[in-house]
Parts: C-alpha cells; sequence; structure tokens
C-alpha cells in the first residue's frame, strides 16, 4: 500500500462514511475504490442499453423536439 497526500472534500467524505458505514477515512477511501473498481464497462454498456430502450418511457421526446425547434 502506498501513502498518497490529497485534498479531499470533507463534506463528501462525511457523506460517503455515512453511506458506506464506515469509520475512517481509509476505510471509506478504501471501500468507495473497492465499488468504482467493480464497475465494470460491462455493467455501464448493459446500464446504457436499459437507458435507450426504455428512453421512450421516461422522456416525451415530441415535447423535447418541440423546444428544439423554438430554442429554449
Amino acid at each position: 500500500m502506498s501513502k498518497t497526500l490529497v485534498d479531499i472534500d470533507d463534506d463528501m467524505l462525511a457523506f460517503a462514511q455515512q453511506q458506506l458505514g464506515t469509520k475512517t477515512k481509509r476505510d471509506t477511501i478504501n471501500r468507495a475504490l473497492t465499488i468504482a473498481a467493480a464497475i465494470s464497462a460491462d455493467d455501464r454498456a448493459r446500464a446504457l442499453r436499459w437507458l435507450q430502450d426504455n428512453a421512450e418511457d421516461f422522456l416525451d421526446f415530441d415535447f423535447l423536439e418541440e423546444q428544439e425547434r423554438s430554442g429554449r
């Protein structure tokens, strides 16, 4: 393990500790790194595919096109 000096947002670190249930800065950062490393390109591709397949259920494309045409 290496030592690295970094500036960390204290509020974000406290929030991450709360969300992850960790007690120390080291545990919080290591847990967050573990989670980030576990998110694979396949997971991102699968999520993007789901968003593309389900976009019409969540977005009003006619409204968006109208807004784009009107310059809003």
